[in-house]
């Protein structure tokens, strides 16, 4: 079972800029190949950093308001949030160590 959360325009305000602590988005697409490279490995830190880290996805074409206010214009496009406020983004389909690197870096 996954520990990622699907957030929308809707829910965003509320379940990333109103959470306490670090966040990290995917933001992605059903269509987007590198998008499916990304995703099995947002999963498995969402398991490991399980109660420390929230993970949460946003699909670009659903949620299109949100996409654009944080001026999304490539996917996948991953988004850290602490304490509600962006603090890093990292584009691209990246290796393993790239995001759990970037988890690191904002948990300390």
């Amino acid at each position: 079972m996954s520990s990622v959360m699907e957030v929308t325009d809707e829910t965003f305000a509320n379940e990333v800029e109103g959470v306490e602590g670090l966040a990290m988005v995917d933001f992605w697409a059903a269509w987007c190949g590198p998008c499916r490279l990304v995703s099995p490995i947002v999963d498995e830190l969402a398991q490991e950093y399980a109660g420390k880290v929230k993970v949460a996805k946003v699909d670009v074409d659903a949620s299109q308001r949100t996409a654009m206010r944080f001026n999304i214009r490539s996917i996948p496009s991953i988004l850290f949030f602490k304490d509600g406020e962006h603090v890093d983004t990292v584009m691209g389909a990246v290796p393993r160590q790239v995001l759990e690197g970037k988890l690191q870096q904002h948990l300390d």
